[in-house]
């Protein structure tokens, strides 16, 4: 599948859910949404307008791994 009908796919997908720790006015959300092999990441200020960034389920994995073991400077 190339990048194209990565995010194709992804915008298509009705099961996008709200980031838990989004803020309460809705000014700071991001929203993800899976398809089979892919995770998409969007911007809830813009929904379905907003630019989708895709990754592989393992690019997923290993960024979630990333955020539980503290390896980002935030």
């Amino acid at each position: 599948m190339n990048d194209n009908d990565a995010v194709a796919a992804l915008a298509a997908a009705s099961n996008w859910h709200k980031a838990s720790h989004s803020d309460e006015d809705h000014n700071g959300c991001v929203e993800v949404a899976t398809v089979p092999g892919l995770v998409g990441v969007r911007d809830t200020k813009l929904g379905a307008a907003s630019p989708i960034l895709a990754f592989t389920e393992a690019e997923w994995a290993a960024f979630l791994a990333g955020v539980r073991n503290n390896e980002f400077d935030l």
